[in-house]
């Protein structure tokens, strides 16, 4: 029987492709999503094995679900990668643009959902010692990104992995991915297809490698955590073309 994963938030971007990557080396994936169906449908067809659930991963009855979903199909579970999530586009220094409310939303998905994910897997994946990945961005090191909420958002979920590794082991390892700009319709979304390429040119010039990554860039580490990486646990890892050890003036 192939090995069963669980992506979040799949339906494009990373998560898409991190799902994709998976079933080139077969695994069988639930391809998770909160309103894109048709693409997640579409992310699915082009899988092995595949089933696309739509549940909000910020509600713990829906993780729960999409867990039990899992297990429906295919009796097991043996890897986790929280890739949903969400941010609000707003200028660090401007204090006045983030309220309490975009703090929770933010927090809700980026922090409080993969953490329920993990519960609702757990057992699943202690018996089949299984992995887990979060999904982070390198603004939780910088403290830079789309605004001070998303920033702090992903510094939490490094943390959160950090604990979970240590209690989850020995049977399960926990790490996470802290990808710098990546090409994705996330960005162009929010900024117009001419600001994203902007963004992307600006980032390149910026980091060591002169590149930004693509979603199958992140997608490959992720899955190298998954399959290899056998004494890697507590760990982030940057995605980032080298900015961690380059920041921004």
């Amino acid at each position: 029987m192939s090995r069963v994963a669980i992506v979040t938030g799949s339906s494009s971007g990373i998560g898409a492709a991190t799902a994709l990557e998976l079933s080139k080396r077969g695994w069988s994936v639930v391809i998770n999503y909160s309103k894109s169906e048709a693409q997640a449908k579409k992310v699915a067809a082009q899988c092995k094995d595949a089933i696309a659930v739509q549940t909000d991963v910020a509600e713990d009855a829906e993780c729960r679900k999409l867990a039990q979903a899992a297990l429906d199909k295919w009796g097991r579970i043996d890897a986790l990668v929280n890739n949903a999530g969400t941010t609000k586009y707003v200028k660090h220094a401007d204090l006045d643009g983030l309220s309490a409310d975009d703090f929770l939303r933010i927090y809700r998905l980026n922090v409080v959902g993969p953490f329920q994910m993990v519960r609702a897997c757990a057992a699943a994946l202690k018996a089949n010692r299984g992995a887990v990945v979060n999904v982070s961005s390198v603004a939780s090191q910088l403290g830079t990104g789309s605004s001070v909420a998303y920033a702090a958002s992903k510094s939490a979920l490094n943390a959160m992995t950090y604990s979970l590794a240590r209690s989850l082991g020995p049977e399960v390892r926990v790490n996470a991915v802290c990808p710098g700009y990546v090409d994705t319709p996330w960005h162009a979304g929010a900024l117009g297809k001419e600001k994203a390429e902007q963004a992307a040119a600006r980032y390149s010039a910026m980091v060591p490698l002169k590149d930004y990554a693509r979603p199958e860039d992140v997608a490959e580490v992720i899955a190298w955590l998954i399959e290899g990486a056998r004494q890697v646990t507590g760990d982030v890892v940057f995605v980032d073309g080298g900015l961690h050890i380059q920041p921004p003036r």
